[in-house]
């Protein structure tokens, strides 16, 4: 595989340098942050230190940082822990969201995947009894990005917190939009980070029972000794990210649009999901019509591009995307989409490599190229 094109950084990144240097040197030192000698203390200041870079990635206070053992965990811990009865949620959340809260009420979003403000303030005023509203800032499948001050705006009025899914957009953009959330989720090897590690930033004052009992770590909010070595990864990469954010997205941004632009110049049927609206500068959903999916997957592995269907924290098979359905109910597209998403070690390279073997893969497979 050293020859493959790695393009799904929506569902993992490769391991940033960064983080292999952080974590091996964390490996190289011993010490339970809980423990009170000296190696115990040491153990604890890097901790702290590591929760200082996790914060700055969202612009909060280190002290709301409750370190987890990933983005699903965190998604849990915000929705069960903070005693709210009623959750809403948008149609569009990752299943981690959905999956925490069954019997959430859903908030419907338009055919470009945004959010309908409108439907969450009727939500909001069916009832009295104070809610949760669980909103991710921008999707994973399409790249949409959702009005969140707006939506804080909003829930806050009618005296509900706000959980926002930040897995997609942290380090990619701009935090300050956060500032009135009450629950930020975070995840590491989105990042570039290792798996297996993520967050939960709670904003001062809200209450939050653990899920996790034991000995109390994470000030009670989620125990289980930390680890320690992957937080260190975690931090190492809030701050490579953080260094020349804007000028990163650009420079995606530049690529995401280039191939674009390139596919759509040779199939006039090639259809971008949610184009019409804000976007993640690393992230397209196209759409061919006719071509299951699965089969796109499929066929440009067998090219050596690695591209994915949906989310590939469900359940390891291509399905039909949930995402997609509820933007445009009915619509067979939704089963005939595929997602690239570009990272910190996409190159100009890869996309000429990516737009090449789709061109040949649509050749093959479209029904409006074989009509042609």
């Amino acid at each position: 595989m050293n020859d493959a094109i790695y393009l799904d950084y929506n569902a993992t990144a490769p391991l940033r340098p960064e983080a292999l240097d952080a974590m091996t040197d964390a490996m190289g030192s011993v010490g339970n942050p809980s423990s009170v000698h000296g190696f115990g203390r040491a153990a604890h200041a890097s901790l702290e230190r590591a929760r200082a870079s996790v914060a700055a990635l969202v612009d909060r206070p280190p002290a709301g940082v409750v370190f987890t053992a990933g983005g699903t965990e965190a998604d849990a811990l915000a929705l069960r822990g903070t005693g709210r009865g009623r959750v809403l949620v948008s149609r569009i959340e990752h299943d981690a969201v959905l999956a925490a809260a069954p019997g959430a009420d859903r908030i419907t979003v338009d055919a470009e995947g945004r959010l309908d403000l409108d439907h969450l303030d009727t939500l909001l005023g069916e009832t009295d009894e104070p809610a949760l509203v669980s909103v991710m800032w921008a999707n994973n499948e399409t790249g949409v990005i959702q009005p969140i001050a707006r939506v804080v705006e909003r829930a806050h009025a009618a005296g509900a917190l706000v959980h926002v899914d930040a897995v997609p957009g942290a380090g990619r953009l701009d935090p300050s939009v956060l500032s009135k959330v009450d629950l930020i989720t975070l995840s590491a090897h989105k990042l570039g980070g290792p798996a297996g590690v993520g967050a939960l930033v709670v904003r001062e004052g809200v209450p939050l029972v653990p899920l996790i009992a034991g000995g109390g770590q994470e000030k009670g909010r989620r125990s289980g000794t930390e680890n320690r070595i992957g937080i260190a990864g975690f931090a190492a990469v809030a701050v490579a990210a953080m260094i020349g954010r804007e000028t990163e997205q650009e420079r995606l941004a530049r690529l995401r649009d280039g191939m674009e632009a390139r596919l759509r110049a040779g199939a006039p049927e090639l259809r971008v999901l949610g184009a019409g609206a804000p976007r993640l500068a690393n992230t397209s959903c196209l759409g061919l019509p006719g071509v299951p999916a699965e089969t796109q997957v499929m066929t440009l592995d067998l090219d050596g591009i690695a591209v994915s269907a949906g989310s590939a924290c469900s359940s390891g098979k291509v399905k039909r995307s949930h995402v997609l359905d509820a933007m445009l109910p009915g619509d067979p597209i939704a089963g005939h989409a595929i997602r690239v998403s570009l990272g910190w070690a996409t190159t100009e390279a890869d996309i000429d490599r990516f737009a090449v073997a789709w061109q040949r893969m649509r050749q093959r497979l479209s029904p409006a190229a074989r009509a042609a």
